[in-house]
């Protein structure tokens, strides 16, 4: 792709024999430079796409492009191209309106011009072009592949395999987040992606980079092409294409794209047949959580239909996203998040409890498991899968985790259990808490007092100047609580909070000249560590 010693002014481009008979079609080009220049003879110009560049087609190319002219523009606008040059054969120029009308909303300058340019940097168009165009008939080729496997019923792995095979490196399918669905290649290969940079600590597709991290990429001794995965506006995932010998060229990309594009089908038939099943498996996990499923003997044999194995102990998990101040937005949106989250936790518990049952509901996601040795630890981990290393456009979520039934009459209990859990969990430790509802103690009292004002009254009665939002009243706070939680003992409360005795000795004459005499009243004591707690889950100046 042709590139400018150094910036070039486009008003003086005009002038040149870069652009011959050239005119204005729509917007301001003083003040904009161009730093490149590339050439479009495929209408699916992604791949070749740069910033600051000065996109010259023809009229016919663009006549062959099948998104709308408002999405087109848009693409080049959102990938920083300078301008776009549109080379017309006779006099004059004619161009859709709806091009133009996005052009003007976007800001992005459209330039006519007649005749070939006789310019350094119009050179290399021939060559440019030429590649393009094979990239096109080669992607055309895969794709038939492609679409062949998908005829007979083929999933996403014998995807990934042929695409491996055809593009000469190692395939990695993914969720829109990055979680593995398939790998593909030699055995070396696959190996060799597992310490990749591409991946994070928790083998992750790196998913957090700009845009998704799509485009080419170069990482530790070899490069990455990797493209969306998405059909009807909804991001599904990436398909990745790895190489260890060759560092890949906007040509590797085109392929890939066109590859992920075949995927996709895939994923929409897969959810298609899906979408069935999960509304009844939805719906019996509702009726579950509220009592009407039935007795145990109807609901542990329905269960089992579905590949749940609810005859064991049990316990409920609800996970639900935490509440954001500002969700940004794309042309290519996601699956709802409780969707997401639902998959990604259905992927990390099914080797760990393949008989557990993960449900996306209303607003949360509702998994019924097996008791084991160590519930939490599973729990635990279980979060720590799906969080990963964060980024990647994961939503933060907060986990309710129940006490434990014999049998699925006590499944109703479980869950609002686990609700209280999430939702007081929440109040007290923020985005991403994991709270278990024998853990709530005392929580579990205030939580059910509905009056939130009368508990707020309460404790800014109790703790008078202590609520005050200043770090000096946090302090005494702080203070205040520990005393509390070692029953007044002064040395022990020194040494944890690393004070001379004599200093907490004044602390103390302080606390009590403000609160009353609480080292002597135990009924006080009482009232200010409920106080304290009514602080934390409320979020009075805390």
């Amino acid at each position: 792709m042709p590139e400018a010693p150094e910036a070039e002014a486009l008003t003086e481009l005009l002038r040149s024999a870069l652009l011959p008979s050239s005119s204005i079609v729509v917007g301001e080009v003083d003040g904009v430079d161009v730093r490149r220049v590339g050439f479009m003879a495929v209408p699916d110009i992604g791949p070749w796409l740069r910033r600051g560049q000065l996109l010259i087609t023809t009229p016919r190319t663009l006549g062959l492009v099948t998104e709308s002219a408002t999405a087109f523009i848009g693409r080049l606008s959102s990938r920083g191209v300078a301008a776009l040059a549109v080379q017309f054969d006779g006099d004059g120029w004619n161009l859709e309106p709806e091009m133009i009308d996005a052009a003007a909303q976007v800001g992005l300058p459209i330039v006519a011009f007649h005749g070939d340019g006789d310019h350094p940097l119009s050179r290399g168009r021939v060559a440019v072009e030429q590649t393009q165009v094979s990239a096109m008939f080669e992607a055309e080729r895969v794709r038939k592949l492609l679409v062949d496997v998908v005829m007979a019923g083929g999933g996403l792995a014998e995807l990934a395999g042929v695409a491996a095979r055809e593009l000469n490196g190692t395939v990695l399918l993914t969720t829109s987040d990055g979680r593995e669905i398939s790998r593909a290649g030699d055995a070396a290969g696959r190996r060799r992606l597992s310490t990749s940079p591409a991946l994070d600590s928790t083998g992750r597709l790196r998913t957090d980079t700009v845009e998704g991290g799509l485009g080419l990429h170069v990482f530790d001794g070899h490069s990455g092409a990797i493209a969306a995965v998405s059909a009807n506006h909804i991001d599904h995932g990436r398909l990745a294409l790895f190489t260890w010998d060759r560092v890949m060229t906007e040509h590797d990309l085109y392929l890939v794209e066109r590859a992920a594009a075949v995927c996709a089908l895939v994923v929409t038939r897969q959810q298609a047949v899906a979408s069935v099943e999960e509304r009844h498996r939805a719906n019996f996990i509702h009726d579950l959580m509220v009592g009407r499923a039935g007795d145990t003997e109807h609901v542990v044999t329905h269960a089992k239909t579905f590949g749940w194995d609810f005859d064991r102990p049990l316990v409920v998990v609800s996970i639900e996203p935490d509440p954001v101040l500002d969700e940004s937005t794309n042309s290519t949106h996601r699956l709802p998040v409780v969707d997401r989250q639902a998959m990604a936790f259905s992927g990390a518990i099914a080797h760990r409890d393949p008989g557990a049952a993960v449900t996306a509901l209303t607003g949360e996601t509702v998994i019924v498991m097996g008791v084991g040795n160590d519930t939490m630890a599973l729990v635990r981990d279980l979060v720590s899968v799906v969080r990963g290393e964060g980024g990647g456009g994961r939503r933060p979520f907060s986990v309710g985790v129940s006490r434990t039934a014999e049998t699925t009459d006590g499944v109703p209990a479980l869950y609002s259990q686990a609700r209280t859990a999430l939702t007081v969990g929440r109040r007290i430790s923020g985005q991403w808490s994991l709270t278990n509802f024998d853990d709530l103690g005392v929580y579990r009292l205030l939580s059910l007092v509905e009056d939130e004002d009368e508990l707020e009254n309460f404790a800014r009665e109790t703790l008078r100047e202590l609520t005050d939002d200043t770090a000096e009243a946090q302090d005494m706070r702080n203070t205040l609580e520990v005393l509390l939680a070692t029953n007044i003992n002064i040395a022990e409360t020194a040494r944890k909070l690393h004070f001379h005795y004599n200093t907490l000795r004044y602390r103390v004459v302080k606390l009590e000249k403000m609160l009353g005499s609480f080292t002597a009243q135990p009924e006080l004591r009482l009232d200010l560590s409920l106080a304290l707690k009514i602080i934390a889950m409320r979020g009075i100046n805390h």
